[in-house]
């Protein structure tokens, strides 16, 4: 299950990649990466939680989820700049890239065991 969410974080980070360039380009994302961006990062986290709650987990898995759900926060608060037309703040956009890295290299070391 931490391998499924891991899978499809690192495939919505693709597309925050490509969202993030585009911000940090004056530009806004086309609203289809916005939606297949969010899609497949609740997903992961959906996921992850699941497996939190199914069983007992390593301690880096669950250090991961925290900061993946304070990602997700990040990202709701910039979805409502796009539902503006907006650009969100470039700080919250490095801030939630951040976490959601520092979130998924937590969960493969609890994956693979290093932590």
């Amino acid at each position: 299950m931490i391998i499924i969410s891991i899978v499809l974080f690192l495939v919505a980070a693709l597309f925050g990649l490509y969202m993030a360039a585009r911000i940090f380009g004056g530009n806004l994302p086309p609203w289809i990466v916005v939606i297949l961006h969010g899609v497949l990062a609740a997903s992961g986290l959906l996921v992850l939680l699941y497996a939190l709650f199914a069983g007992a987990q390593a301690a880096a898995v669950v250090i991961g989820a925290v900061l993946l759900v304070i990602a997700a926060l990040g990202g709701f608060f910039m979805f409502s700049y796009q539902l503006r037309k907006a650009a969100p703040p470039k700080a919250v956009v490095v801030v939630h890239a951040l976490a959601a890295v520092i979130g998924v290299v937590c969960l493969l070391a609890g994956a693979v065991g290093i932590a």
